[in-house]
């Protein structure tokens, strides 16, 4: 109700004229009783952190997505000068649409693509490699022994003679299937990169990403197409793809916003939930770059979470105003009392959140952590915009009297005789489930759910299910430029390497290439492996080539000379500068889990019996083997993070209700919806991996908001005299509503990321509606159901009162968290 329609003589003013300023907490007290100091210093903070917030970058960064403290990774990074290329590369297929490379215009726009390349930033040039680079060769057996060069003749000029003589050099090369493809229509320009550029700044993969294109457009055309694989590509990709992240955000503002104001019928009470939560996004954006923090493929999304987060909580306490006043309170006073009411359970709410994210820090993979800091300060920073900040401005502005009296419509339907035939159809529902039939046949329900999603989630996958980069659509450029490489070469981008370890100066010691040889012979038989290369297979072949070309050489002869001789003419890719490290390349058909999984398996258990202190045989390097290490950390963070999640939401739903039962009744359909999520997981082919890790334990911390704020209110007035029924009854009508509005509001909000073209954005907001929604239910539906047989009759502090006066409300607000 507006004051300009009250008079001094309305209820609401004689509330305000009999509250005692001086009530509630100290907290309270400093709020409510300087609220302009609070108002300016808000409005200070948007300020600078706006100016902040125009500062955030979003980029990328190699070393952030891999695991940096596990050994496989420690390995490659300790070796990584000397395994150039292993690690984060490009690699450019460059097809000729109108007949094979052997093509003078075809070799002439490959030379001025691959010298644009050459002159890039963060292009590791000594290792950069294709048909025009000087360190591809040809060897061949001649009357007169070896002979070799350069696969492009030196004295090419495009004549029929000079392509004739390089079609020669090819075959002799070795590169057919590496460089070259089988059908020799195209050819890879090999382009490794360096961990930053020449001046010292890390690369700008989003800007190399944009280069890469220019010159796709440049030369790809009638004859010439062009194809891109490699990490940087694909994080250009996604960062390109995300830019739409904004139009998504846009939708989730109209879709929450409108959907609240078909509830409240209030525009500027909904205004300022939306523009509450919206300062807490800028924020959380201006804190970042203060922080020296950014935003990265993963973390970008978090800004949405904050959002959402806060327009759950700033719901429930406009809901909570809202009643308030409808029961004749004024504006002021309905704030203060809605501060007591709800501020303790949404605190522990947002602290259940935090825990979710602050959770993510166990796992040692760098941008998981990045993605947990933003979340955290977004979530604290709602303790002040959605907690402090929105009741304060209602303070002032309040709500339109139809919607505070709307709001108090159900809980006069619920006052009568017949104990509540005249509620709601939906109200009537819910409330069945406090009665013993309905919740025993819910709890049922709940067990077999939890049985089945047990079962399905058993087959829960580590790391990616689908060839290509997963985090894109399966029709996307990358996707296809992925496809044209494992169907037109030898073996796919993912490479897996193996280090050898030896002496100084012993590298090609017999004993040693016989063991690395050894284990190239195992690993070609191994599921998913479609060639290896190394130095003891190296030397099997020049055998046969200074052999006459008989195969029966083909073997690893135990003359220390020849081997000598071998090594000394071999490309240093096989082995470093001081013969000291060997590297067995093994190329995979695809990335997922069960071939990397059988892989590292076999080479442990090789190394576990073949090292000695000379000799050892580490893992692991190349892509592949990057993403190895990752799932094997991503798996054992998986339980662990869950662990740790439950373990503090228990402790903090203790700590809210002094009550065992309670929280259970709280945490056990939380436990549900973690197993059913799995479940679903398997269903859609959704692998754990980094991208989709954080989603399960941000379930957790989110979905317990829902339990906490029903749980709060259905002890409170329990404690108030109420029965189970009548008391969960007004928690519904006080808070329940809210819970179910925002659940699926934002469950609508994030099932519209299933249009964006990137796809692990598209899993998130699946996993996430999933969860939004089923946590909304068991908060609904299986909490009454376990109060029934887990909540007792409890005696009440004083004689009950009735639901509809202030009095009643004041009582409430301190007992809300006492123990049930």
């Amino acid at each position: 109700m507006t004051s300009r329609n009250i008079n001094s003589e309305s209820p609401a003013n004689r509330s305000l004229a009999e509250f005692d300023r001086k009530s509630g907490n100290r907290l309270e007290r400093l709020l409510f009783n300087h609220r302009p100091a609070v108002l300016l210093l808000c409005l200070l903070a948007t300020i600078l952190l706006g100016v902040q917030a125009t500062k955030v970058e979003l980029k990328a960064s190699f070393e952030k997505m891999i695991p940096t403290q596990h050994p496989y990774i420690f390995n490659y990074l300790e070796h990584q000068q000397e395994l150039s290329g292993l690690g984060n590369a490009l690699r450019i297929a460059v097809a000729n649409r109108n007949g094979d490379i052997y093509d003078a215009h075809y070799l002439q726009m490959l030379q001025q693509l691959s010298d644009q390349i050459y002159l890039l930033p963060g292009i590791d040039r000594a290792y950069m490699k294709s048909l025009w680079t000087p360190a591809t060769r040809w060897t061949a057996v001649t009357e007169d022994g070896l002979d070799g060069g350069p696969v492009i003749p030196d004295d090419y000029d495009g004549s029929e003679r000079s392509l004739g003589e390089l079609r020669r050099n090819v075959q002799l090369s070795n590169e057919i299937g590496q460089l070259v493809a089988f059908d020799q229509r195209s050819s890879i320009i090999y382009v490794p990169l360096l961990t930053r550029t020449i001046d010292g700044d890390a690369i700008d993969y989003n800007a190399l990403s944009q280069e890469l294109e220019s010159l796709r457009a440049r030369y790809a055309g009638d004859s010439i197409d062009i194809h891109i694989t490699g990490f940087a590509k694909k994080v250009g990709d996604l960062i390109d793809g995300l830019q739409q992240i904004l139009l998504f955000f846009a939708l989730a503002i109209v879709i929450t916003g409108g959907v609240l104001f078909a509830y409240t019928r209030c525009l500027r009470s909904t205004l300022l939930v939306v523009c509450c939560s919206l300062v807490a996004v800028v924020w959380q954006l201006g804190l970042l770059p203060l922080l020296g923090y950014h935003l990265d493929p993963y973390s970008v999304l978090v800004p949405f979470l904050v959002f959402a987060i806060g327009m759950s909580h700033g719901a429930q306490k406009m809901n909570g105003i809202m009643q308030d006043i409808g029961r004749g309170l004024h504006k002021l006073v309905a704030a203060r009392h809605t501060f007591r009411r709800l501020f303790m359970a949404g605190v522990m709410a947002l602290l259940s959140d935090a825990v979710g994210f602050a959770v993510l820090m166990f796992i040692e993979i760098p941008v998981i952590q990045d993605l947990a800091i933003a979340a955290s300060v977004g979530v604290a920073v709602l303790i002040v915009t959605n907690l402090i900040l929105l009741p304060v401005l209602l303070s002032y502005l309040g709500i339109s009297a139809t919607a505070a009296q709307r709001s108090l419509q159900d809980l006069r339907e619920g006052q009568t005789p017949t104990d509540g035939m005249e509620r709601h159809r939906v109200w009537r529902l819910l409330d069945g489930f406090t009665r013993q039939r309905w919740a025993t046949a819910c709890i049922a329900v709940a067990a077999l759910l939890a049985v089945g999603g047990h079962l399905v989630g058993g087959n829960l996958k580590i790391g990616d299910l689908d060839p290509g980069a997963p985090e894109l659509r399966s029709d996307s450029r990358y996707n296809l430029d992925d496809a044209f490489m494992n169907a037109h070469y030898g073996a796919s981008s993912d490479v897996f390497a193996v280090m050898v370890t030896a002496p100084t100066g012993e590298c090609a010691r017999y004993d040693i290439l016989r063991k690395v040889d050894a284990l190239d012979w195992q690993l070609r038989t191994l599921p998913g492996v479609d060639s290896t290369n190394s130095l003891a297979l190296l030397n099997r072949r020049m055998l046969v080539g200074l052999s006459e070309g008989s195969p029966k050489w083909y073997h690893l002869q135990p003359n220390q000379a020849m081997l000598n001789m071998v090594t000394a003419a071999a490309p240093r890719g096989l082995y470093n500068e001081t013969c000291s490290l060997l590297t067995l390349y093994v190329y995979l058909a695809d990335h997922k889990a069960e071939t990397l999984t059988g892989l590292v398996e076999h080479v442990e258990a090789f190394a576990a019996a073949n090292n000695t202190n000379d000799v050892q045989f580490m893992l692991a390097a190349g892509n592949a083997g990057i993403e190895a290490a990752t799932n094997i950390v991503v798996d054992e963070s998986n339980q662990k993070m869950l662990y740790w999640v439950y373990a503090v939401v228990i402790l903090l739903c203790l700590i809210t209700f002094r009550s065992w039962r309670a929280t259970l009744c709280a945490v056990l359909p939380l436990m549900l919806t973690s197993i059913l999520c799995e479940a679903l997981m398997v269903a859609l082919g959704i692998g754990v991996k980094v991208a989709t890790l954080p989603v399960i334990a941000l379930g957790v911390g989110i979905g317990v908001d829902y339990a906490l704020y029903v749980m709060s209110m259905l002890l409170a007035f329990r404690r108030n005299g109420s029965s189970l029924s009548e008391a969960y009854y007004q928690a519904l009508v006080s808070t329940g509503k809210v819970v179910m509005l925002t659940g699926v509001t934002l469950a609508i909000g994030v099932v519209t990321w299933l249009f964006s073209p990137i796809k692990f954005q598209a899993d998130m907001g699946i996993l996430l509606a999933f969860m939004f929604v089923w946590n909304m239910l068991g908060a609904l539906i299986l909490l009454p159901a376990l109060a029934h047989f887990l909540l007792p009759e409890v005696r009440p502090l004083s004689s009950p009162k009735a639901t509809g006066d202030a009095a009643s409300t004041d009582d409430l607000s301190s007992g809300a968290t006492q123990p049930g």
